[in-house]
């Protein structure tokens, strides 16, 4: 875990900010930053450490870096930078950004030092990539059709493949093709101005 000076609350990381967000270069939060190294990232096979550490705890950093680097004013300053939360899923951002809205309106510091609600900031500059996650199946509908990018996660070993059309079927086979379009393929061309992908039968 960075040291407190090395916080995302503080100003240490904006140049760095700077700089993506002149070189259009989105800025990747992978599900274990902010996530302390030694014995508490030790595998602990006994099911309630080991479900702490691997859901509880990644989560928790997870939705910490974003809310530090929302919660500093960095999305402020740098309002044509891109985040991507990679590798923690999304269906826990809608929860996350309700809550921190509601205590961000009810402290009044979005009208202090902050311009925009947690949630307009997510949708803005902020997307997340899941690649099995249910919840999406139903989230997708109303939510997060423009900020949210599939991923199968190959090649570790909690991948989809080989079966990732399979999840896909079952996350998002309901939705729209427009809407399917967006989280398979759209949306991550438009954030890393990729060339048009081809559409796959």
């Amino acid at each position: 875990m960075p040291s407190d000076e090395l916080s995302f609350t503080t100003g240490h990381y904006d140049r760095l900010w700077a700089t993506c967000q002149e070189l259009n270069i989105p800025v990747s939060l992978h599900v274990l930053s902010g996530m302390p190294y030694g014995p508490s990232r030790v595998v602990n096979y006994n099911l309630v450490p080991n479900l702490s550490g691997a859901v509880n705890m990644k989560l928790f950093y997870t939705s910490d870096s974003l809310l530090q680097i929302i919660g500093a004013g960095a999305l402020d300053r740098f309002p044509n930078l891109k985040f991507v939360i990679v590798e923690a899923e999304v269906s826990w951002l809608p929860y996350s950004l309700a809550q921190w809205d509601r205590y961000l309106l009810k402290s009044g510091r979005h009208k202090g030092t902050l311009k925009l609600s947690a949630s307009e900031y997510f949708e803005r500059q902020v997307y997340g990539t899941f690649f099995n996650d249910p919840p999406v199946s139903i989230l997708s509908r109303d939510w997060g059709t423009d900020n949210c990018m599939w991923s199968n996660d190959f090649p570790h070993g909690n991948s989809t493949w080989p079966k990732s059309r399979d999840v896909i079927a079952r996350d998002l086979g309901h939705l729209p093709q427009t809407t399917r379009a967006k989280l398979l393929s759209e949306n991550v061309v438009k954030l890393y101005d990729l060339p048009a992908l081809t559409p796959l039968a």
